[in-house]
């Protein structure tokens, strides 16, 4: 074997290995202390997108996550290896939770992985939780529709994600759920009022993100109708 091809083969996957940066570790010691205090049923983990509940999305989510017991993990900016990260350094401590809803991936694409390297990544975050909390379930959210950039159009990596992450549900611990089209006119393309940039939700955004969702949360965590 040659010495390059060697090395193209033992290159490894950024997107699975654990890596911290100013912004996560600050962000990652007030939620330590959410983390602490327990009573959490509800794990809601990600990125911008999910960090965003508590902006754009906060009304929607004192509505419909409030009264749940819910913690929000999201932190802008943040990879699958960031998430990997804050869970092996205690965000998954001192807690039972009956769910966690997991949104992550979209960074990755900037961080130039590949489809097949962020679907690893994600993974990897749903296994570390589920070894953490093996009782507990996962709501696997594909990867949010965006903006494909100069080019017009939508991301075209997106659902190779998604096509990948699809195969991990099992329909009893992992769930899979795509709700992309949801923020799609009939063209296809994304409204400005969903999401004004083409990536993060508006209030209306979160407002289609939750009333996608809540019927399958509330089942998940076993809330009677």
């Amino acid at each position: 074997m040659s010495p390059k091809k060697d090395a193209q083969e033992k290159k490894k996957n950024t997107a699975i290995i654990p890596k911290s940066n100013a912004n996560l570790v600050k962000r990652h010691e007030g939620f330590m202390a959410i983390a602490k205090k327990g009573d959490i049923d509800i794990l809601l983990m990600g990125d911008s997108i999910t960090d965003g509940w508590r902006n754009a999305g906060k009304a929607v989510y004192a509505k419909h996550f409030e009264p749940l017991k819910t913690a929000n993990f999201g932190i802008g900016g943040d990879t699958t290896q960031g998430v990997l990260w804050r869970m092996d350094n205690g965000e998954l401590d001192g807690y039972s939770p009956k769910l966690m809803m997991l949104m992550i991936g979209t960074n990755n694409i900037s961080g130039m992985n590949t489809a097949e390297e962020i679907a690893e990544g994600v993974n990897a975050v749903v296994d570390r939780f589920r070894k953490k909390h093996d009782k507990a379930k996962v709501l696997l959210l594909a990867v949010f529709p965006r903006s494909g950039g100069k080019g017009g159009g939508l991301n075209k990596t997106v659902p190779e994600i998604n096509k990948i992450l699809a195969k991990s549900h099992d329909g009893k611990t992992i769930h899979y759920m795509d709700i992309g089209e949801k923020f799609l006119d009939k063209s296809g393309n994304i409204p400005v009022d969903i999401m004004k940039d083409g990536l993060h939700p508006t209030a209306k955004g979160y407002e289609i993100w939750a009333e996608a969702v809540m019927p399958k949360v509330h089942e998940l965590i076993g809330m009677k109708k």
